[in-house]
């Protein structure tokens, strides 16, 4: 599983260039696209076509060839197979199989993205492609709006506009948020804005409507835990003259605090001044 460069071929590391050369094939996405990587490095190892499409029958066929000896090199048209790309397939298939796998880091938009966005939260999730319609897009979006790490998505020129505005609908515009766009190439953008801003920004450039984009979305903030017993001042004197309900009801029109602690609390106070 060999990664290769992203955008700038400066980044492709020895190790791959060796591994390229010394396989006996290269299962490329796309051997055009592949092609112009092997002329440029001097790579003369054939090439097969291993695409989303025909991943299933290929990947036996690879295997096969595995099994009788040879060694076969695992390639995405950019950065790592298998990450939003093809490769996860053959992987899965040569395990199966008894299959050594050697994996060939180098180059990701994922972890390039991660690294610039200048976010702390320990966690992160990759979610890859969102769903391209608005209304499934918005219900993936949604299940992520309270969680606590930080989410990354990749999403396409064509998309990023409308991406961006339904991550503000649903995340809220002051959520932070990076955009990461032509990573490593001539044209690189990355800028970090709210997420109402990035969308507007973004919006009145169709510069920034060109190209791949990875987008890194903060970790929601932690919700604070509300202590009913903050508010004992308050609950005391109203549950002292006024029916249960009535005294949170009241309490929480006052202070804002969550009516859940605030009425377990008045439980509790209330058993307390009937001991």
């Amino acid at each position: 599983m060999v990664a290769t460069p992203i955008g700038n071929l400066n980044d492709m590391t020895p190790r791959a260039i060796a591994a390229l050369k010394g396989a006996d094939v290269i299962a490329a996405e796309d051997t055009r696209v592949t092609g112009m990587l092997l002329k440029h490095f001097n790579i003369s190892t054939p090439m097969v076509s291993l695409r989303e499409h025909n991943e299933h029958s290929m990947a036996e066929k690879l295997v096969a060839r595995m099994l009788s000896g040879e060694t076969i090199a695992q390639v995405s048209d950019a950065g790592t197979p298998a990450v939003s790309d093809p490769g996860a397939l053959l992987a899965a298939a040569a395990h199966a199989a008894g299959c050594k796998i050697i994996p060939v880091p180098g180059a990701s938009a994922l972890t390039t993205a991660l690294s610039a966005s200048g976010f702390n939260c320990p966690h992160a999730l990759f979610y890859g492609f969102l769903p391209p319609k608005t209304k499934q897009r918005c219900d993936a979006l949604t299940e992520l709006k309270e969680q606590n790490f930080i989410s990354v998505f990749y999403e396409a020129p064509h998309r990023i506009v409308d991406c961006l505005n339904d991550m503000a609908s649903v995340f809220g515009p002051e959520r932070e948020a990076v955009l990461c766009r032509e990573i490593t190439k001539t044209f690189e953008t990355i800028r970090r804005l709210p997420l109402g801003e990035l969308a507007a920004w973004v919006a009145s450039d169709s510069n920034q409507e060109r190209g791949e984009s990875v987008v890194v979305v903060n970790a929601a903030p932690r919700a604070e835990k509300t202590d009913g017993a903050d508010y004992d001042s308050i609950l005391l004197p109203l549950i002292a003259e006024l029916p249960l309900k009535q005294a949170v009801a009241l309490a929480v029109s006052i202070t804002g605090a969550p009516k859940n602690a605030l009425y377990e609390r008045a439980l509790t106070l209330k058993k307390e001044t009937q001991l």
